[in-house]
């Protein structure tokens, strides 16, 4: 039998998908603990409207990656992929195994294949660069030793990331641990329900006042209102919306979070996709075997 510090399990999949629970009950039939792969609940005091589990929902089962760094703090792929890779390490060195669960595609794959993000780059510079055409893009490569494939050398957007990576590549194929990664299957309509109702307990819990108190300690360009559940209220704090539209425009923004979700997670071919709890219990105890 594989050490169990060899071992990965990474649950992926749409918002409201079910993955929170079936990470919790994975984790508290092999002895896990969960990293949050989301770029949402690495905020501290946005609890209600990143729908974070509360403690009785956690089961006692450690979880890591929630409230890492205040709210108009900025946060990168490459920051959570450090952290996580380091949790990954000490759970694993704990005889335990660690289970990454979350919706964030790129701080998933960050971890997952091992990439490369290089140095971080300003958004002057990513201007300037875009101003070059393809041709001269190509050129600035070659003139920096960087090896360009066919697809890089016709695509401006991947000229600009391999000159900002300095030619350090991103692997989508090779995964950097001995994974397991389970999707969570669900229809559409049922997801539109799970969403809705989803968002009815929000504001049963105090999604309103959690935005006003959020909205009394940062400003809102900050980070704490690019989200969804908190950027829909501006509208109504300016006299635009009713607080039934904020209901309406969380659900309608919220399904089309999961559809880039969706679209994110069916490129990866090493995701095997289930529809029930029994079916994933029994694809981790064969891969713990």
């Amino acid at each position: 039998m594989t050490e169990l510090k060899q071992h990965l399990v990474a649950i992926v999949g749409e918002t409201a998908s079910g993955k929170t629970s079936l990470a919790i009950k994975i984790a508290k039939k092999f002895n896990g603990e969960i990293i949050s792969a989301d770029s949402r609940t690495i905020y501290r005091g946005m609890d209600i409207g990143t729908a974070k589990p509360s403690k009785e929902e956690m089961q006692g089962i450690a979880h890591h990656g929630f409230d890492l760094v205040e709210p108009d703090e900025k946060y990168s792929a490459a920051q959570f992929k450090s952290y996580a890779t380091d949790k990954i390490e000490d759970i694993q060195k704990r005889g335990k195994l660690p289970v990454l669960v979350g919706g964030t595609g790129l701080y998933v794959d960050g971890v997952l294949f091992n990439y490369s993000f290089g140095g971080e780059f300003s958004e002057k510079q990513r201007s300037e660069l875009n101003n070059n055409t393809v041709d001269e893009l190509a050129t600035i490569a070659q003139n920096m030793g960087l090896e360009i494939s066919s697809q890089t050398l016709k695509n401006k957007r991947h000229l600009i990331r391999l000159i900002e990576r300095k030619g350090k590549s991103e692997d989508h194929n090779v995964l950097f641990y001995n994974t397991l990664i389970i999707g969570v299957k669900v229809s559409k309509n049922v997801l539109r329900k799970r969403i809705e109702q989803r968002t009815e307990l929000m504001f049963k819990k105090g999604l309103r006042k959690e935005y006003n108190e959020l909205r009394t300690k940062f400003d809102t360009n900050s980070e704490a209102f690019t989200g969804i559940g908190y950027r829909e209220f501006l509208d109504w704090e300016a006299g635009d919306a009713s607080m039934s539209d904020v209901k309406r425009h969380i659900v309608r923004n919220t399904m089309g979070l999961a559809k880039k979700q969706r679209t994110w997670f069916k490129r990866n071919t090493n995701i095997v996709w289930v529809d029930n709890e029994n079916e994933a219990t029994a694809l981790v105890a064969e891969f713990l075997a």
